[in-house]
């Protein structure tokens, strides 16, 4: 599927975290392309350009109760909510061994927890027309994770799993859902603004975790994938007549998760005996 011969009228977006990084990008394309965007932020201030189709509401997504009364803020500014993009997130890197639980429940809390209270916010709008669409940014880590992320993953893949769940439970009733499986991009990600580490340094993990940190805070401004182009192709996907479950992007990340489902085809061969030998004789 390519990005090109895709059509689509005006949408109604809501997307939180539009300060910087993906989200910042979506909504500049999305307003260059005539739709109309209602982005957040934690304090309601974005450096966008000021524009009639844009709203910036105040949100911290681990206030499920302030969740609950943006999203209907949101849906009385336009009287709908056609594409829902849960966008705030941060990093948190760091050997899972001496991850910091405080500081690992604090990840979850706005990466997994807060997009589940934004969908279960924007949910019940979406059922009563019978149309909408979620969109989920998760990461490549979702689908591959790697050494020094562990804990970054575990929220991405939660994420990813009920999105998958969800996306079952929702199609009967018109509604869409898409997870954006970003690699490495050229957004403020890597640095301090979006990124913790976690956990004293073990020695033992130095080879493994601790250099996978050190080559991610390295990689700061040399990342390979442009958000610019990342953007265009979420819009492009959300106005595909036949939009994709997974929408994977970068050419690292589709190198990954090629190289993670040849590494998953040979466990479940190389065991296929073992499997099929554990159930009850028929």
């Amino acid at each position: 599927m390519t990005t090109d011969g895709v059509t689509g009228g005006q949408k109604i977006w809501f997307i939180t975290g539009v300060s910087r990084g993906f989200g910042r990008e979506l909504a500049r394309t999305l307003l260059d392309q005539g739709q109309v965007v209602i982005g957040t932020t934690r304090d309601g201030r974005s450096d966008l350009p000021e524009d009639a189709r844009l709203h910036v509401l105040p949100l911290d997504v681990t206030d499920a109760a302030q969740v609950k009364e943006t999203v209907a803020t949101a849906h009385a500014l336009r009287g709908r909510l056609d594409v829902v993009v849960n966008n705030a997130g941060y990093g948190l890197l760091g050997a899972v061994e001496g991850a910091d639980t405080a500081a690992t429940r604090q990840m979850f809390e706005v990466n997994f927890f807060g997009a589940l209270a934004v969908m279960q916010a924007a949910l019940p709008l979406m059922r009563a027309r019978r149309s909408g669409h979620i969109v989920n940014i998760t990461s490549i880590a979702g689908l591959a994770p790697g050494v020094g992320s562990g804990l970054y993953a575990a929220s991405k893949c939660a994420l990813e799993g009920v999105s998958l769940s969800l996306a079952q439970e929702v199609a009967p009733l018109g509604i869409r859902v898409t997870l954006v499986e970003p690699g490495a991009f050229r957004t403020d990600f890597l640095t301090d603004h979006s990124l913790r580490v976690t956990g004293a340094g073990i020695d033992d993990y130095a080879a493994t975790a601790g250099a996978a940190v050190a080559r991610l805070q390295a990689l700061n401004g040399g990342q390979p994938g442009d958000p610019a182009l990342a953007a265009r192709a979420i819009a492009a996907a959300v106005r595909s007549p036949h939009p994709p479950l997974h929408l994977v992007l970068g050419t690292d990340a589709w190198n990954r998760v090629q190289a993670r489902q040849e590494a998953f085809t040979a466990n479940l061969t190389d065991w296929r005996e073992v499997t099929l030998g554990t159930d009850f004789p028929t």
